[in-house]
């Protein structure tokens, strides 16, 4: 069970400190584990979990609307 740490999560996903903070807060980013009084990690389980998730979301097509389809359907 591999954790890691801050520097190595955000080169992963690609996100900022303050947006992995967001996330987690929000329940939309693995929560972490704290490692020591001023030490954090993440299990790489759960951020390869995390990407895969996304990288499904990613991958679904768009469903376009024209406004004018819109007002005709209401």
């Amino acid at each position: 069970m591999n954790i890691l740490r801050r520097p190595n999560v955000m080169a992963r996903t690609g996100l900022s400190g303050p947006t992995i903070w967001r996330l987690e807060r929000a329940g939309y980013f693995p929560a972490r584990v704290q490692l020591a009084p001023n030490s954090v990690g993440w299990f790489e389980a759960d951020i390869d979990a995390w990407l895969a998730s996304r990288q499904r979301v990613k991958t679904s097509k768009p469903v376009k609307a024209s406004a004018r389809t819109l007002l005709d359907a209401g």
